[in-house]
């Protein structure tokens, strides 16, 4: 249950959208973009999150858009894991958002909740920031396009008021060889101990993780690091996890130490089959 009242909007546009999250604001009504509502509702009754205002997402036809336009594969931010899953268009999107939650909470999950959200492993992520996506972001200072690793690589930084529209993949990366592995304490569907997922894009191998971290992440020097051919596999991933550049969580779901374990050996398997050029 829910303890306090907040007032529910369902705008037709993106700008109108935009305009009841200032108004709301500016009345003290800490609004919040609303499109599944599985976190806010989760995070509410839990007493960790209040609103006096939900903004929901789904009446705007730009958020519900799911096809290729100019060789790009445009995804809307309303769209629900299981669309995602059901149409596999981007086939490691797909792969690696089927077991985020079982098929009944995939309905009412978006993906634009799970970018943008609070929990920290947003595993939709990884495949993004592997395929260098781009965001249409709108908000009070206007619409705009920017690669999707300047706002959400790492921690989201999206602007006061500004609303994920939808994401934009080349079609190039879409048929790539890929990987993504989920490590969990128990259940499939469980939060993840480590999440790998890798591209190939022919001339290297891009990775990026979830869940060993507090935040998820692609990094630069990591994929040097095991890209370098001069070295074995096992010396280049022990290189990767020494250079890792943010602690590895210690938490209630893993120790670090057994995270460490278990990230370095997915990481084998995961470069191994890469560079196999095997999905």
């Amino acid at each position: 249950m829910i303890s306090f009242d907040f007032e529910y909007y369902k705008p037709a546009t993106f700008d109108e959208a935009v305009s009841i999250y200032q108004n709301m604001e500016a009345n003290g009504k800490a609004p919040l973009y609303y499109a599944g509502g599985t976190e806010i509702i989760s995070m509410a009754r839990m007493d960790q999150l209040h609103t006096g205002a939900v903004i929901d997402m789904k009446g705007i036809p730009e958020c519900r858009v799911f096809q290729f336009h100019h060789n790009q594969l445009v995804i809307g931010a309303a769209l629900t894991l299981n669309a995602l899953v059901e149409t596999p268009l981007f086939p490691l999107l797909a792969d690696t958002v089927q077991d985020i939650a079982d098929h009944t909470i995939r309905n009412k999950i978006t993906i634009g909740g799970l970018l943008c959200g609070k929990f920290i492993y947003r595993e939709g992520l990884l495949p993004f920031l592997l395929a260098d996506s781009e965001v249409i972001l709108v908000g009070p200072s206007g619409v705009r396009q920017i690669p999707i690793r300047q706002i959400l690589n790492g921690e989201p930084r999206l602007e006061p008021g500004e609303l994920l529209v939808q994401i934009i993949t080349d079609a190039n990366y879409l048929d790539m060889p890929y990987v993504t592995i989920k490590k969990t304490k128990l259940e499939r569907i469980d939060y993840p101990i480590v999440r790998i997922a890798g591209l190939h894009t022919g001339e290297r191998i891009r990775i990026a993780f979830s869940g060993v971290s507090s935040i998820p992440f692609r990094s630069k020097k990591i994929e040097e690091i095991l890209n370098d051919s001069s070295l074995s596999l096992e010396t280049r991933v022990d290189n990767a996890i020494q250079w890792w550049p943010v602690p590895i969580l210690n938490d209630i779901l893993s120790t670090s130490a057994y995270r460490t374990f278990v990230l370095r050996n997915t990481l084998l398997d995961a470069m191994a089959a890469l560079e196999q050029g095997r999905r």
